[in-house]
């Protein structure tokens, strides 16, 4: 099978994202990771920053207002607007060129795709809160607690927008282990799979 794009679901602090830009450096082809933010907060007139929050946590009480009564209190939100120019934006980059797309649910997105490899990376915990803790810029009081509740927010905005289940190996092609592998094993794998 030949793959033309990649899509790195992730999760908080394995090392994704620098495993996706990695793979792309050496496949010669673009990754899309904050360029996907900066797009989307262009097109919107939102603030970048805002787009980043709202465009893969969402809002914890729309969403769980939405799965306990199954309706919107008060219709779209501003992050299905997110979810709808994401929608669009990564659809039009796929159609477009050969690349490495990370996060914000691109692997959904594509799914009527044939030519898409979908990947999830993880690690174990230890690995995760040593990355948190040697990457953050500022000092994480309690850094298990708080990857806690960041994969609980990503997959609560995976759930809430895909109605799949978020870092169950079934709904991916490949699931990684980077604590186990290390990054450029990860990178050297996935590379091979995509030629």
């Amino acid at each position: 099978m030949s793959y033309k794009i990649i899509t790195i679901s992730r999760q908080f602090a394995c090392g994704g994202s620098e495993i996706g830009k990695k793979l792309a450096d050496r496949l010669g082809i673009k990754c899309y990771d904050r360029e996907i933010i900066s797009k989307v907060a262009e097109e919107s007139g939102l603030c970048e920053k805002f787009v980043e929050e709202k465009g893969e946590y969402g809002n914890r009480v729309a969403i769980e207002n939405f799965f306990s009564t199954g309706i919107y209190y008060n219709g779209p939100s501003i992050e299905d607007s997110i979810w709808a120019l994401q929608h669009k934006i990564i659809t039009e980059i796929a159609e477009k060129e050969p690349c490495v797309i990370i996060g914000r649910c691109a692997d959904y997105v594509l799914k009527n795709r044939s030519d898409v490899l979908n990947v999830f990376i993880h690690a174990d915990k230890a690995y995760r809160m040593d990355r948190l803790q040697n990457e953050s810029e500022e000092k994480i009081v309690d850094p298990e607690r708080y990857l806690k509740e960041m994969d609980k927010k990503r997959a609560s905005y995976v759930q809430f927008y895909t109605d799949i289940q978020w870092g169950v190996a079934k709904n991916y092609d490949i699931t990684l282990d980077s604590s186990a592998l290390g990054v450029d094993k990860c990178v050297e794998i996935l590379s091979e799979l995509y030629k």
